[in-house]
């Protein structure tokens, strides 16, 4: 039967847009393409309505108790906080490089460098402790004298770590240093060689033997 209206006339069913798929299970009108019907596999939950896609059975996992812990204690902890506990770190490191003063101990003592001590051979990063110790009392040419990559590298990381903790702590917007992946393949490189040449029985390589 169709209604019809004294004003409008015949009342016409509503149609879709032009290029829209019908639902699921419904025929399509001359010229449209149906929507394919979606079988879930056996066992796969489904959202509710037809033709819902399956969604995978695979639960997001938990984190851990002490994973809940450090990022609770991170969201509760005021921004300056992780700086200076990392500044803590450096001044440990530092502290325990002038208080046992590496360049007067005795190479077997321990802590030492087993590669060393088995092989005879310079590790990549021996003479490090004693460079730092020299670098702390400003002499620059022995702390090069004993790992030279790393005098070479001490005032990029140290300008990183004040660029990043003074963004951190005090919202600071200092320059940022660019370090690509293809600047830190060069710097792994060269230390690489480095490692292999001081351990070289020529010279001029044995002047970076420690």
């Amino acid at each position: 039967m169709i209604r019809v209206s004294s004003v409008d006339g015949p009342a016409v069913p509503p149609q879709p847009p032009i290029g829209a798929l019908p639902p699921p299970g419904t025929a399509a009108p001359h010229g449209a393409v149906a929507a394919p019907e979606v079988t879930p596999p056996a066992g796969w939950p489904t959202e509710a309505g037809a033709g819902a896609y399956p969604i995978p059975p695979y639960p997001v996992p938990e984190p851990d108790r002490f994973t809940r812990f450090v990022v609770r204690l991170y969201d509760r902890s005021p921004r300056w906080a992780v700086p200076l506990a990392a500044l803590g770190c450096v001044a440990l490191g530092i502290g325990y490089t002038l208080i046992t003063d590496p360049t007067r101990s005795d190479p077997t003592a321990a802590p030492s460098c087993v590669l060393k001590l088995t092989t005879g051979l310079d590790c990549p990063g021996c003479g490090g402790t004693r460079a730092l110790w020299y670098v702390l009392h400003g002499d620059v040419p022995a702390a090069a004298r004993h790992h030279f990559l790393l005098v070479f590298a001490l005032p990029f990381l140290a300008y990183l770590f004040v660029a990043w903790a003074g963004r951190q702590a005090f919202g600071w917007r200092l320059p940022e240093l660019r370090v690509s992946n293809k600047l830190i393949a060069g710097f792994l490189a060269a230390w690489l060689a480095f490692s292999v040449l001081r351990n070289l029985p020529l010279a001029p390589f044995t002047s970076l033997y420690v």
